[in-house]
């Protein structure tokens, strides 16, 4: 879109081409003017403790059962540490550590 942009396209027509909306290219545009990227910021606010402690303890338990489901993960995790995490919390976690199944 950016691309576009910079080829010097009618707004119209990027709007046309790639469905989004005005003020969606003037967002991006005025993004990277200013920080010179357009990558997404991160969410304020203060890390979540429940995944920061997953995080730090998960890479043991997959390896320790690498084949297992995420369903698994999350009644193993609260076996062993005595605190629940949902599914979409553990599936995160394994995304942020790079965990995939082979």
């Amino acid at each position: 879109m950016l691309h576009a942009v910079d080829e010097g396209r009618s707004r119209a027509e990027i709007i046309d081409i790639f469905q989004v909306s005005r003020a969606t290219i003037k967002r991006y545009v005025k993004q990277r003017r200013e920080t010179g990227t357009v990558v997404p910021r991160p969410i304020p606010g203060r890390p979540s403790k429940k995944m920061t402690a997953v995080e730090m303890g998960l890479q043991e338990l997959l390896e320790a059962h690498p084949g297992a489901r995420v369903q698994g993960y999350c009644r193993w995790w609260e076996a062993e540490h005595g605190m629940q995490v949902s599914s979409a919390t553990m599936s995160r976690a394994m995304h942020h550590l790079g965990w995939t199944r082979t």
